[in-house]
């Protein structure tokens, strides 16, 4: 599903990321181990281009996101988001916040499809017999906001929260915080999830519970690639392992090899002193 070759960004003088070469297949779930300064945000950063990389290839579903000819908004639409800091919108309520994207792009579609179809409609006044078709339009705006409420609000049944639709997000716990922005980034049905250090900014009690829908999410076959300091959770979910130092991958294994055999001296130190 994504093939990083080469990456490499810089900030100025500052070299972030020297090289990092990955595949990540579909329905893998890497977690993303390193000490702080390592480069593993900027790496996940790069992986949707929030962060434009200096030099090197992302291929994502078969096209280099990297490229920047390419419109990265089309692709964006495929790879979710979870940030370390919820990223919830403060002014919309919990419902809101999850309908928002989907509702957007898709109306922003059906607008965009009836400007081409005048156009065509137009044009084709003047080709005989050769006229364009047009494209299809099977919704109307009504319908498309309709559908995505009722998805949200299944999502937000999913995970114990529909009583709070109506809530605003300063009034939910940060794991609740949390859980409505990973099922935002599901309400795209996207094909891969990234998660910045995701329960990070919790209070250990609220950390279970995060992590429990993360796992939900693994075994329903969602491809995540997962910066965390979490190590139970790599141990037991991830399929893959690796560990990033000095903007490099110095390791790359299935969790029960990286944990109990670890080769490179480096993550052997910083295993030493976390385990």
């Amino acid at each position: 599903m994504i093939d990083v070759i080469n990456l490499k960004k810089d900030f100025g003088e500052i070299q972030v990321l020297k090289g990092i070469d990955i595949t990540i297949n579909k329905g893998d779930i890497v977690a993303v181990l390193g000490p702080s300064g390592s480069g593993k945000s900027t790496f996940l950063r790069c992986l949707n281009c929030m962060e434009d990389p200096t030099s090197g290839s992302i291929i994502f579903n078969g096209v280099d996101i990297a490229d920047m000819r390419v419109d990265i908004n089309v692709h964006r639409r495929h790879m979710g988001m979870v940030f370390q800091h919820f990223n919830l919108f403060q002014n919309k309520t919990v419902l809101q916040n999850v309908m928002m994207a989907p509702a957007y792009l898709k109306c922003k579609d059906i607008k965009k499809a009836k400007r081409e179809n005048r156009k065509t409609q137009f044009g084709n006044l003047f080709r005989g017999a050769q006229k364009k078709e047009l494209i299809p339009i099977e919704k109307t705006k009504e319908q498309i906001i309709k559908e995505t409420r009722e998805r949200a609000m299944e999502l937000l049944k999913r995970i114990g929260l529909d009583d709070k639709a109506d809530a605003y997000p300063s009034t939910l716990s940060g794991g609740q915080k949390q859980r409505v922005a990973i099922i935002r980034s599901l309400a795209m049905d996207p094909d891969v999830i990234l998660f910045d250090e995701p329960t990070s900014a919790l209070d250990p009690e609220m950390v279970g519970e995060v992590l429990d829908l993360m796992k939900e999410l693994a075994r329903d076959g969602m491809t995540m690639v997962v910066v965390t300091h979490e190590m139970g959770f790599a141990r037991e979910v991830a399929s893959r392992v690796i560990f990033m130092d000095e903007g490099m991958i110095k390791e790359e294994a299935p969790p029960e090899e990286f944990f109990e055999h670890p080769k490179d001296p480096r993550l052997q130190e910083f295993l030493s002193k976390i385990l």
